[in-house]
């Protein structure tokens, strides 16, 4: 490819990825363009230059470098039309210093990965599925912008819950990371979230958006170059840091050209940064997201409750408080005293009223007779509840000890269940046959393994002919159903 001399400004801001990036020749900046100048190569490749910086209004052209503080966006739009964000130059006296872009250059922007996710992103489906997901961003995107200002971290950022999870609190990848963020169970001790039955912090907005700004900042920190530090997010720190060792190669976009990084990792880039290009500029597209300021507060609570009963009581929206509260796995609070519940500003007059009611019950509870061939687990199932709950609510109970006509308290969210779960088949096994095999990982259970499969752990041990206390070993294969 023929490479255009460097201009002054090039060599002032020197570009960390030069070796793959295609350069804007110093010619279309003067519009000089000439046959007899340019082979008929350097030609094509001008014109596609240019048709891509006019359909960016020619803006683009400015700009060689990241953009500053106190800088307009170079994407031709007229200063009476006002970018959120901070890309213009009104709104640069907020935290963190200012709000900063440092990936929307035309250097990236040119890329060919680049451009071809924003013309997927622009046509009619793109605009309409960016409209669906930022309406979804709105409660969660202005404290997420607050965090990444606070770091002063790039605010491309920001999009990367729209490449993560569509901005779905409750998203859940088929290799099981979740949340806005998509963090995986094995990648969340460093940061202070917790999963159990009862809670997964994964799908808190306010942990998973620290936890992740933090592992972007510590990947940033280690490889020294943003496109880098998002790829190992995307596949790894290790991965990429043995890449970079392996080859030598410390450019993203190079070692994206010779397929040294896995598919979805070369394309993971261009897509946050097609993304933050589309919404950062939300008139100009026809993004119809606005985002005003959410406010919210989260309140200590002296005692457990539903979160669709107060909210019902205190007249918010249940959906409202379901997302507020997605780590709740079963929209009951946790005994824990340090849990926090975040509810709208708007209301907490109103909630505070209500929780402060002795005779109003914020949870649901039901009794439910034992009968032969009940487990805990298929309770659980059945009254969609986790077992932590029951047993909280029925100290000492077991599975080995459950007597036929005992009455379990069960607490649970969901309303108008029957009081007994049906008889012969225990709930969760739902008569399956167990024609797959799973091979046992160290660490393992009955009790792990049968989520994973969603199935009884009592029909999973009677399926393989052992006891549910028995201790499974390292390597041995069970029979386990085969999910469609």
């Amino acid at each position: 490819m023929l490479r255009a001399r460097k201009t002054l400004e090039e060599s002032a801001y020197e570009p960390s990825a030069k070796s793959l990036q295609r350069r804007i020749p110093e010619d279309v900046f003067l519009a000089r363009i000439t046959p007899r100048r340019l082979c008929k190569e350097a030609i094509n490749a001008a014109l596609i230059t240019i048709i891509f910086l006019l359909s960016c209004g020619g803006g683009l052209l400015a700009l060689d470098r990241p953009l500053r503080v106190n800088e307009p966006l170079p994407v031709g739009l007229g200063s009476d039309e006002p970018l959120p964000f901070g890309l213009g130059s009104e709104s640069s006296n907020s935290l963190g210093g200012g709000r900063v872009y440092r990936l929307l250059t035309p250097a990236l922007l040119e890329q060919p990965l680049t451009q071809r996710y924003i013309a997927q992103y622009t046509n009619r489906s793109g605009i309409a599925f960016l409209n669906s997901v930022m309406e979804r961003a709105n409660i969660y995107m202005p404290f997420i912008r607050e965090e990444i200002e606070k770091r002063n971290l790039p605010m491309e950022l920001a999009y990367l819950p729209v490449i993560e999870s569509s901005f779905e609190i409750t998203a859940r990848s088929r290799s099981g990371a979740v949340g806005l963020w998509q963090f995986m169970l094995n990648s969340i001790s460093p940061f202070n979230i917790r999963v159990t039955d009862n809670i997964d912090e994964r799908r808190d907005f306010i942990k998973s958006t620290r936890g992740a700004l933090q592992k972007l900042d510590d990947n940033y920190r280690t490889l020294g170059n943003w496109e880098l530090a998002l790829a190992a997010y995307n596949a790894g720190l290790g991965a990429v840091s043995r890449t970079i060792q392996r080859t030598g190669i410390r450019d993203y976009w190079v070692l994206s050209e010779r397929n040294e990084l896995r598919e979805e990792t070369v394309h993971y880039v261009p897509k946050l940064i097609a993304a933050a290009f589309v919404l950062s500029q939300p008139r100009r597209f026809g993004i119809n997201v606005w985002f005003d300021k959410f406010e919210w507060e989260a309140i200590p609570l002296q005692k457990q409750v539903s979160i669709d009963i107060l909210a019902d009581e205190a007249g918010i929206s249940r959906d409202l408080m379901r997302r507020l509260n997605a780590e709740l796995l079963n929209g009951i609070t946790p005994e824990d005293r340090d849990f926090r519940l975040k509810i709208p500003a708007s209301h907490i007059e109103q909630v505070k009223a209500v929780l402060g009611r002795d005779d109003l019950k914020l949870i649901r509870y039901y009794y439910h007779t034992v009968r032969h061939g009940d487990t805990l687990w298929s309770m659980s199932r059945h009254y969609g509840t986790s077992l932590l709950l029951i047993e909280q609510y029925n100290p000492g109970i077991s599975n080995r000890y459950l007597r036929i006509g005992e009455t379990i308290i069960i607490p649970s969210q969901t309303e108008n269940i029957s009081p007994q779960a049906p008889a012969g088949i225990p709930a969760g096994s739902g008569g399956q046959t167990f024609n797959g095999t799973h091979v046992v990982l160290k660490g393992e259970t009955f009790w792990s393994i049968s989520r994973m499969y969603g199935t009884d752990p009592q029909a999973l041990a009677q399926a393989n002919g052992m006891r549910i206390d028995q201790i499974l070993h390292e390597g041995r294969t069970l029979k386990v159903p085969i999910i469609q």
